[in-house]
């Protein structure tokens, strides 16, 4: 049992190595161990590319191991795929090493696999176990999981207030509240999600960029809330460099053809919503249809506090800055369940979930 931990958590070391790059796919590893001895392994490092376990596959087969698969177990951070989608199945190409035993992570929530894959498998004679490290999996594909199972993507609050918890003037502006190692973190955050969301005002006062300047990895789709399609095209959001969603009350934009997150398409599209209550349940349903699975706001107030109220969020990320401006935007009041906190630099990060 604890050798299969272990190789079981080579597999979610693996599959970590996807992040930022397969979304809409959920991150996968898989470790191919015969005797103690690792003689394959691999990771989903592409959306459309091959999944991890072609690439472990491959890995033994070139090292000359192609031998030892009917004799060896592999350890899979979830469920192998059971339909032909970019790629072939992936429980197929199991059966075909003849593989002798399969342990699972996580079963796939995805109603296109949901059980198949692990079928197919058993079918074929393969001993299959499922549920090692099961906590573990669903964390590192949380995002993949809150997709799936809650029909909204996973939605992470972010927000840097001052020691007497302000956001910033009531004028806007670009006041530093942050030092710059806590900025090149939530640079690295945002290669990490598939959005970017900021309000009206936000966008209006500070002009923000909303790209990846501080960390390599690719920018995310920016989505703004302009209800009413007025705020001017000047501004750097809509400077077609990356992919814009405007979110209003007036204009639709068709879904695109491609998955892809919007991925080489750097156009301005629409999310029409009907006025109402449940605005931010519409917003996420949209997002979702056009395989946005995560988002990471980052302000303002009155947007942050709406997710708040409507509960759909899943964690918090707030940094509180040394610096005191005496007046100005009332930060939000973090809630939930407090998991951690940190000093980095002068600036204290407290980490929050919802549940």
């Amino acid at each position: 049992m604890e050798a299969d931990i272990q190789w079981m958590r080579r597999a979610l070391q693996l599959a970590g190595s996807g992040r930022g790059n397969v979304s809409p796919n959920p991150m996968v590893g898989c470790v191919i161990v015969h005797e103690g001895i690792i003689i394959g392994e691999g990771w989903h490092r592409q959306y459309g590319g091959p999944h991890a376990e072609v690439w472990a596959i491959n890995d033994a087969e070139s090292k000359g191991n192609a031998h030892l698969l009917p004799e060896s177990t592999a350890y899979v951070t979830l469920e192998p795929c059971s339909h032909t989608g970019k790629t072939p199945p992936c429980a197929d190409l199991m059966v075909s090493k003849k593989l002798k035993k399969v342990i699972i992570c996580n079963n796939d929530p995805n109603p296109l696999v949901s059980g198949r894959g692990i079928a197919r498998m058993v079918e074929a004679g393969i001993e299959v176990e499922i549920g090692l490290l099961a906590l573990e999996g669903l964390a590192l594909n949380k995002r993949f999981f809150t997709a799936m199972e809650q029909k909204r993507p996973y939605v992470i609050l972010k927000w840097a207030e001052t020691a007497d918890g302000f956001l910033g003037p009531e004028t806007g502006g670009n006041l530093r509240i942050s030092g710059p190692l806590s900025n090149m973190r939530v640079h690295q955050w945002r290669t990490e999600e598939d959005a970017i969301l900021v309000g009206y005002k936000t966008a209006l006062m500070d002009n923000p960029r909303l790209n990846v300047r501080n960390w390599e990895g690719r920018d995310p789709v920016r989505v703004v809330l302009d209800r009413h399609i007025q705020l001017p095209a000047t501004l750097n959001l809509f400077n077609k460099i990356q992919p814009t969603i405007i979110v209003n009350y007036l204009q639709e934009t068709s879904l695109p053809d491609y998955p892809e997150r919007y991925s080489g398409s750097p156009d301005i599209t629409y999310l029409k919503l009907a006025p109402g209550t449940d605005e931010i349940e519409q917003m996420l349903k949209g997002l979702l249809a056009r395989k946005i699975q995560s988002v990471f706001v980052e302000g303002g107030a009155a947007v942050i506090n709406a997710f708040l109220q409507t509960g759909l969020w899943d964690e918090i990320r707030r940094c509180q800055g040394p610096a005191a401006i005496g007046d100005g935007v009332k930060a939000p009041v973090a809630t939930g369940i407090l998991r951690s906190s940190e000093k980095v630099e002068n600036d204290l990060w407290t980490y929050y979930s919802r549940v």
